[in-house]
């Protein structure tokens, strides 16, 4: 949603007053350690990135004069996993300017590079983006598409008025099929430049794609195509808007043996914090604006020729403009610069896809409330990739099994104190799906395809103190699990713990608010070859922030974060990383396991009392804000 608050700056503020002060000091006794300060020019002595690549020289956006030291932020993750001994060849695809820029994405076009040996031997592909920023602006989503392929699914870091910087990179391995030809690029940062509401920050961007040469004389597993799920614009982004769904008409080659889906989706505007909506029926017992409606549930869907084939419990992605902005620097959340996908055996459904005809493959996302409605809206994307049969013979089969409910099982309670007036809701749901097939190939392979799924989800919400006070507490977890003739294709096991306390102080002394959260991703995925590394990730991290406005002085913000990472593939990597952050400063930062770094990196850490109270412009859960 988009909510101007906290647009105005101001200079140093005074003593912590009311909440700010009692926040604080729950801080040093619960969060921060001694800070070591580092001061210098960042992009002089910045040596990588927590992805092990260093930033492209940039200048930043926004008004000139502004300084050469600008915060760096990152999220934590796993390094990339490529060998230091190939060769690689890289090439910058988009460098460009994101003002006022709704609907006007950078277009480029790709070309293979040619000094890396044959595409067809290549032992992968990696992306880089690298922004800069200065000035005040929201948290913009932004995507690159190719070959009308959503590949990535990004968001943006809040500059600050000395300017900030980030990196990421990806592995895009498994879009290797589309690398192979030329083909055009999209990038989207919708952006608006506004001076006149205090946004005036721009955003540079450059992406660029590195290509590794294999040492062997075959390259990296691959599929044998990409079907794009999608709006298939030429000049514009991928992704399209729920609700209402978004179809995309397909037409498998008819030798397909093999099929696999994979989903971008993320919420957005009224569904960016879904987990705090409450169920239609209870919000007349909430204070006037308190919350938006539809419920806290959220269940993505896809479905051919509007049959169920997969369904995905999406993962709460908390993006750099949540609540509090200083929470998230210099740290960025899990998935707010690379968002998790979701993948759909599809191979069942073969016997339909392949058959010579046009089907509709749906992407949706639905409620537990009873019509299934959301608010506006999730961005959502996909893609298929299929294996063909040698014989270039149909391949034919049936469903001999098709246990599909359409919806989850659901069930709302709640409680209203009658004296108090508190409320407590809880949304729970189960949801969980079977679907078998026997498929012939041409070349006479018979299969036996067994696609599973199932999870369960629970939110409790409490509003207490005229609803002042609010806490949602919520929990996703579930697996999903193929086999085809018994061997396991598949599997993706998750667990998406979230909590977020939310409180509000308006008194004599001032107005502001404070937020605590206290998240995880928790996942293990084995993955057919071409799809990627096994791998097992598991993120923790627990974050406290307020922003408050004293009547007589200077906004007050404060914000310390504690974090745990770790990582493993079936390729013996493995990462992990403990990471304390206070108000914009690391103040710990450990990391290890095979893809460590020699050094840690020489992150930029804030001056001592550096425009903190300065620190972007939040976004809030609910309406009240408007």
């Amino acid at each position: 949603m988009y909510i101007n608050v906290g647009l105005e700056f101001a200079g140093p503020g005074g003593p912590m007053q009311s909440m700010a002060r009692k926040i604080a000091e729950n801080f040093q006794g619960t969060f921060t350690m001694p800070i070591i300060r580092k001061i210098g020019p960042v992009l002089a002595a910045l040596g990588s990135l927590s992805m092990g690549q260093a930033p492209a020289e940039q200048s930043l956006s926004g008004t000139a004069g502004a300084s050469l030291s600008p915060l760096v932020n990152f999220q934590v993750a796993q390094p990339l996993t490529f060998p230091s001994n190939l060769k690689k060849c890289t090439v910058e695809v988009v460098r460009h300017n994101f003002g006022n820029s709704y609907y006007q994405p950078a277009i480029a076009e790709w070309k293979p590079p040619k000094d890396c040996g044959n595409p067809l031997d290549w032992a992968g592909v990696s992306g880089n983006y690298t922004a800069t920023s200065n000035g005040t602006q929201y948290d913009r989503l932004s995507a690159i598409t190719f070959q009308n392929v959503e590949i990535w699914r990004t968001s943006t870091a809040e500059p600050s008025p000395s300017g900030i910087i980030w990196t990421a990179v990806k592995d895009l391995s498994h879009y290797l099929p589309l690398f192979l030809t030329p083909g055009r690029v999209i990038l989207d940062l919708n952006n608006i430049v506004d001076p006149d509401h205090g946004l005036d920050g721009e955003y540079d961007v450059t992406f660029s794609i590195t290509v590794y040469a294999s040492l062997e004389k075959e390259g990296v597993a691959r599929s044998n195509g990409i079907i794009a799920l999608g709006t298939l614009s030429p000049d514009q982004a991928g992704y399209g808007g729920v609700p209402p769904m978004l179809n995309t008409t397909v037409n498998l080659p008819r030798n397909t043996a093999e099929a696999y889906a994979e989903i971008y989706a993320s919420g957005n505007a009224q569904e960016e914090f879904w987990y705090f909506n409450a169920p239609d029926s209870w919000i007349p017992a909430l204070p006037k604006d308190t919350t938006l409606g539809k419920g806290p549930f959220r269940e993505v869907q896809l479905l051919v020729d509007g049959k169920l084939a997969g369904i995905v419990s999406p993962y709460p992605i908390l993006f750099t403009g949540a609540n509090v902005p200083l929470i998230w620097r210099p740290a960025a959340a899990y998935g707010a610069f690379d968002q998790p996908t979701y993948k759909v055996d599809l191979t069942p459904f073969i016997p339909i896809l392949a058959d010579g005809n046009n089907h509709t493959i749906t992407i949706d996302v639905v409620s537990a409330e009873p019509d299934h409605t959301i608010l506006g809206n999730w961005w959502v994307s996909g893609n298929i990739q299929v294996i063909l049969d040698p014989s270039n013979q149909p391949t034919k089969g049936v469903i001999t099994k098709y246990v599909a409910p359409v919806h989850a099982t659901s069930r709302i309670a709640g409680n209203k104190d009658k004296k108090s007036g508190d409320v407590s809701i809880t949304v729970a749901a189960e949801h969980s799906l079977q679907i078998e097939a026997l498929l012939v190939t041409g070349s006479g392979t018979i299969s036996v395809v067994t696609w599973q799924q199932s999870y369960s989800f629970t939110n409790t919400q409490s509003y207490r103190d005229g609803a002042t006070y609010q806490v949602s507490r919520q929990g996703a977890q579930g697996q999903s699990r193929s086999t085809h003739n018994g061997v396991l294709k598949l599997e993706d096991e998750f667990s998406w713990p979230l909590t977020v306390d939310f409180w509000t102080v308006d008194n004599d002394e001032g107005f502001g608010w404070g937020t605590v959260f206290d998240h995880g991703y928790d996942r293990s995925e084995i993955l057919p070859p071409f799809m990627g590394a096994n791998t097992i990730i598991s993120y923790h991290r627990r974050s406290e922030g307020s922003r408050f406005k004293p009547k007589d002085g200077a906004r007050i913000n404060t914000a310390a974060s504690n974090l745990t990472f770790s990582y493993g593939n079936d390729k013996d990597h493995t990462y992990w990383r403990t990471l304390k952050t206070d108000n914009g400063s690391v103040t710990r930062d450990e990391q290890g396991g095979t893809l460590a770094n020699a050094h840690l990196q020489p992150w930029s850490f804030m001056q001592a009392g550096t425009d903190v109270e300065s620190e972007g412009v939040a976004r809030l859960h609910g309406s009240r804000y408007h």
